[in-house]
């Protein structure tokens, strides 16, 4: 989905250059390791990358050098500061980013960054893609996570959520962008399975009739207020972090705000031992993300956070 974002981007702005952001993922092609930002394990020993990918800092408020309450307004400064500076917005044909970020973290922006991003793009002729394959089909509160300050990307990338499981993405956007491509510019061996579709026809329906947009802040409260609890115990928790479906801690060395990998290795492995599965995240390595089915039952999600905190506990 990224690869042909990407390419439908050069296509309509005869540019070049791709702008993403400290801490994203975007896949595991050649261009879309360029756009990830971690090395292991995404792209150790796989280069040479594709060329004009630039990377850009993130507005991540709790790793941000300076007050959190300016990220969002200092971080847009250094986007565009260096943009302008190192590339040249003309030469720029798209801003790629995750309104939320994923492998990162489940790095929210602060509010203002993202609509920030946006007008930029809008001002410059540069088209803007939100990245969605984690985020979207509900799984924020929101049936996309764009819609939590308003914004209206140029092109959206989906997958995962899209089709419950089955292998499908795709690619959306304004009609004058995505018909910029030539006939056949676009395909691929299995592009349009069928099976695929009828698959992400039967989620949409399910995520319409069963109402789980709003289920998704309904699991995130019982996941937020948790974590939160959690927090104020355990002073190897520096945050709690999340929206809707999509929650998660970041974990750091008591008294300082140093990434706590050591720590995430020993939780995730105690929570497997007693047959509950979380995901790691972070540059860092130091980032438990929670992303439940959307349908679960709540006593079985209660039932996981208490062996999540127990394997909090457990650490020494």
């Amino acid at each position: 989905a990224l690869e042909n974002a990407v390419k439908i981007a050069r296509s309509y702005t005869k540019r070049q250059a791709v702008v993403v952001f400290e801490h994203g993922y975007h896949g595991r092609t050649n261009l879309t390791m360029a756009m990830t930002a971690k090395n292991m394990p995404y792209k150790e020993g796989f280069g040479p990358f594709a060329p004009e990918i630039y990377r850009m800092p993130m507005a991540y408020p709790f790793r941000w050098n300076g007050d959190q309450t300016k990220c969002a307004q200092e971080a847009l400064e250094m986007v565009t500061h260096k943009i302008e500076k190192e590339i040249g917005a003309k030469n720029v044909a798209a801003i790629v980013i995750e309104p939320i970020q994923g492998e990162g973290g489940f790095i929210i922006p602060p509010k203002g960054f993202l609509p920030g991003l946006v007008n930029y793009a809008k001002e410059n002729g540069i088209v803007f893609i939100a990245d969605e394959v984690q985020t979207g089909f509900g799984r924020t509160g929101k049936m996309f996570a764009s819609e939590d300050e308003n914004i209206e990307p140029d092109i959206i990338t989906t997958a995962k959520g899209i089709a419950a499981g089955l292998p499908l993405s795709g690619v959306t956007g304004r009609a004058e962008i995505m018909d910029s491509i030539h006939i056949s510019g676009l395909g691929g061996t299995y592009g349009g399975n069928p099976i695929a579709c009828a698959a992400a026809l039967g989620a949409i329906e399910t995520i319409e009739e069963e109402n789980l947009v709003e289920r998704a802040n309904v699991i995130g409260k019982i996941m937020n207020d948790a974590l939160h609890a959690m927090a104020a115990k355990y002073p190897i928790i520096g945050e709690v972090r999340g929206r809707g479906g999509m929650q998660a801690i970041e974990l750091i060395k008591p008294g300082s705000d140093e990434p706590n990998s050591e720590a995430q290795a020993a939780i995730i492995k105690y929570c497997i031992s007693q047959g509950v599965l979380i995901i790691s995240a972070g540059t860092y390595a130091n980032v438990i993300r929670l992303l439940p089915p959307l349908t679960i039952n709540e006593d079985l999600l209660r039932e996981g956070l208490s062996v999540l905190e127990e394997a909090i506990a457990s650490i020494k």
